[in-house]
């Protein structure tokens, strides 16, 4: 089988984030890849490289210090080529909820593109780096590397324009699907210093910053993104997005990022997210 652009960026996600090489022969052997191949294709993108920077801090409860927002201030910002509304500013934590980050056409496009793409999720063992399917995380995804054509680069610089953020900084972009009952339960979207896992992640492209989950069609009931230490659930809306930062300019950590996804209870959920580093990631 072809390893296409799909392949690609999926197999350096996986490796950039700790999985075994083990495990991501395994998924593509299970996806009809010839064993041989599979493991020619993760050895061409294995990487074994340490971190050179100090590690962030979890700062303890209270302790954050909330800096400044990289998000423009106003209620429309001008993100790359589409005027932004905002229609929620949080300060602790750092939560802005915006309005047409994305076309009802653009939600649609991402979907179709999608589909053919979809692989179940995974997260990372936070002890040895592995790639695991566990229960919390019940969606499929697929990935898309920067600037993979135009398309996906319009939305890579929109996006980065949004959240003042070097394009170059960002991960592949992910699209996920939920069917009706699934559910990301409540997570840290950075890379927790503590486990042993998050060296081999924070080596490319040092520590995760902030995210922006753009929300692709209507959810019927349920799905919301929810806050539970800040006590705040989002319910998405097609092209509407959410935005949280988790690292100060001091490097510490706001745990008051806590979030998940709640379980979709009718319909289905579509969302593409992104993830921002430190320094420039690929």
């Amino acid at each position: 089988m072809f390893i296409d652009a799909a392949w690609e960026a999926w197999l350096a996600t996986n490796v950039e984030r700790g999985c075994s090489a083990q495990s991501m022969i395994d998924v593509m052997v299970e996806a009809g890849f010839d064993r041989a191949e599979a493991g020619a294709a993760v050895s061409n993108v294995t990487r074994a490289e340490a971190g050179t920077k100090a590690s962030p801090a979890r700062a303890a409860p209270g302790a954050y210090q909330y800096d400044r927002c990289p998000v423009a201030q106003g209620n429309v910002i001008r993100a790359f080529d589409r005027d932004v509304k905002v229609t929620m500013r949080c300060e602790r934590p750092q939560i802005v909820v915006f309005d047409d980050v994305l076309t009802a056409a653009e939600c649609e496009e991402l979907i179709a593109r999608s589909m053919p793409r979809l692989r179940r999720s995974t997260t990372v063992n936070p002890q040895t780096g592995r790639e695991d399917v566990i229960q919390n995380r019940s969606s499929q995804g697929a990935w898309y590397p920067r600037g993979e054509d135009a398309f996906i680069e319009r939305i890579d610089r929109r996006f980065a324009s949004l959240m003042n953020w070097p394009v170059e900084n960002g991960e592949a972009l992910q699209v996920l699907h939920y069917g009706s009952g699934a559910e990301y339960r409540p997570h840290f979207d950075y890379f927790p210093p503590e486990q042993a896992g998050s060296a081999v992640h924070t080596a490319r492209g040092g520590q995760r910053v902030a995210t922006l989950i753009v929300y692709l069609n209507d959810v019927a009931d349920g799905g919301e993104t929810v806050f539970p230490d800040a006590g705040i659930a989002i319910t998405g809306r097609r092209g509407s997005a959410v935005y949280f930062r988790y690292m100060n300019g001091q490097r510490q950590l706001d745990a008051l990022t806590l979030h998940g996804g709640a379980p979709v209870r009718q319909g289905e959920k579509w969302i593409a997210t992104r993830w921002m580093r430190e320094q420039a990631h690929g």
